[in-house]
C-alpha cells in the first residue's frame, strides 16, 4: 500500500477510560479510523451511499462498479470525479452508453449503508444471480498461504493505527503480498483492491487473494466476477458463501489462522 493512499487519523484519536477487573481506571488515547457516507453517481443520477474510509475513492468506485455487474474489465478504466464535503464524499463516475441500459435497470431506490450489494433488489432472482465460472488457477501452495497470513500485518498501516480497519490482499505464488486496500469495511476493502487491480493492470498470476474478514457471499461473489483464483479469508465462511463458490468453481480457503487453516473442498491442490 502507499503511504499517499492511507488516511490515519491525525487529531490525536480520544481519550477513552480503561478499565480493568481490579478496578483500575487509566485514561488512555487511541486513535479511531475514520467512516463517512460515500455518495456514488453514474451518469448524474444516484446510485449508492456506502459507509467507508475515505481513502483510494477511484479504486473503491472502480472495484463497485465491477462488482456491481455495471461495468466490465474490457470497458477500460472509468473516470471518477471525486468531491470532498462537510458531509462525506461524492464520486461522480460516467459509464460507457452501451451500459446505460443496465444502469437504469438497478438505479431505483438503491442506496446501502455497508456495500452490501441487496438494498434496493426487488426480488430474490436478483438477489441471488448466476456467477460466472472462474477461468484462472491459483498455483501457491499451502506455505505460500502461511508466509501471506504472517506478512499482512504489515501491509495494514490504518489498522495498526485503529485497529479498525480490514485488509484485502493481492498475493503472488510464492506469497509475498503485492498489493493491499484498507477500509472499515470488509466489502469497500475488497472493491478498493480490484479496483486498484484494474485501475494499475495487474492480474492474478496465480496467486489468490487474501481477505482479514469472515467469507460472506458478497464477496464470495466479488471474487468469482473478478476471475480470482483462490479466495483465503482468515475468518469463517456462511454455508451460503460455500455453495456459490462451488457453483463457480473458485477455491476457498478460510479460517485462515497462523496455525492451521480449512480448505473447504474445492478442487485445488494444496
Amino acid at each position: 500500500m502507499n503511504d499517499e493512499n492511507v488516511v490515519l487519523p491525525s487529531d490525536g484519536g480520544l481519550t477513552f477510560t480503561r478499565l480493568t477487573p481490579d478496578g483500575a481506571a487509566t485514561p488512555v488515547d487511541r486513535q479511531l479510523a475514520e467512516e463517512v457516507p460515500v455518495a456514488i453517481e453514474y451518469n448524474g443520477a444516484g446510485y449508492a451511499v456506502l459507509m467507508a474510509t475515505p481513502a483510494d475513492m477511484d479504486d473503491l468506485v472502480q472495484g463497485f462498479s465491477l462488482a456491481e455487474r455495471l461495468v466490465t474489465r474490457a470497458d477500460g478504466l472509468l473516470d471518477v470525479d471525486v468531491h470532498r464535503t462537510d458531509s462525506g464524499v461524492i464520486a461522480r463516475a460516467t459509464l460507457p452508453p452501451h451500459r446505460t441500459e443496465g444502469l437504469l435497470e438497478r438505479v431505483r431506490h438503491r442506496a446501502s449503508d455497508s456495500s452490501c450489494g441487496l438494498c434496493g433488489i426487488e426480488n430474490l432472482e436478483q438477489a441471488i444471480r448466476p456467477l460466472p465460472k472462474v477461468t484462472t488457477t491459483s498455483l501457491a501452495d499451502r506455505g505460500a498461504i502461511f508466509r501471506a497470513l504472517e506478512a499482512l500485518r504489515d501491509h495494514q498501516p490504518l489498522n495498526a493505527a485503529t485497529g479498525a480497519a480490514h485488509a484485502a490482499a493481492l498475493v503472488g505464488v510464492d506469497g509475498g503480498i503485492r498489493l493491499v486496500r484498507e477500509d472499515i469495511g470488509r466489502h469497500n476493502a475488497f472493491d478498493k483492491l480490484i479496483g486498484a487491480m484494474a485501475r494499475q493492470d495487474m492480474d492474478w498470476d496465480g496467486g489468490f487473494a487474501l481477505l482479514s474478514s469472515r467469507c460472506s457471499y458478497e464477496l464470495v461473489e466479488k471474487a468469482a466476477l473478478a476471475d480470482c483464483p483462490l479466495l483465503v479469508t482468515i475468518s469463517a465462511p456462511t454455508r451460503l458463501a460455500t455453495e456459490r463458490a462451488a457453483a463457480a468453481g473458485l477455491p476457498l480457503v478460510a479460517l485462515a489462522r497462523s496455525d492451521a487453516l480449512l480448505h473447504c473442498g474445492n478442487a485445488v491442490a494444496l
